[in-house]
Parts: C-alpha cells; sequence; structure tokens
C-alpha cells in the first residue's frame, strides 16, 4: 500500500545577520573550495561551523566520560 505524504510548507529558520573578519587568505581557499559548485560562502561558514560545534560536543562527552 503506498502512502501518500501531504505537503508541509517548509519551516525557514530564524536567521540574524553578522558581519565576520576573515583572513584573505581563508576567503580565497573558501572560494576554491565552492567553485563550480552551487554552494555560497555563507553556507559553507555555516556548515563548517556546525560541523566545528558538533566536533567540541563530542570531544567535551569523551572528556566527561
Amino acid at each position: 500500500m503506498e502512502v501518500t505524504r501531504k505537503f508541509k510548507l517548509p519551516a525557514v529558520p530564524k536567521t540574524t545577520q553578522k558581519n565576520v573578519r576573515f583572513p584573505n587568505d581563508v576567503i580565497d581557499q573558501v572560494e576554491e573550495a565552492i567553485r563550480g559548485t552551487d554552494v555560497t560562502f555563507s553556507a559553507f561558514v555555516i556548515e563548517a561551523t556546525r560541523v566545528a560545534l558538533e566536533n567540541l560536543r563530542e570531544e567535551e562527552e569523551e572528556n566527561q566520560a
């Protein structure tokens, strides 16, 4: 029996604009990494930050064990 999913409007996360100064060499490396993709500079930085935060949480949990 096939289950039909109901369409739901996607929730758009709230955002806040932050200005961050990056060293030019880091900007160059990020731009090189995303060249030829549909990834924006902001999307790359957000994902990198999420991964870094996850890594920090994992390290904290390991240190508490």
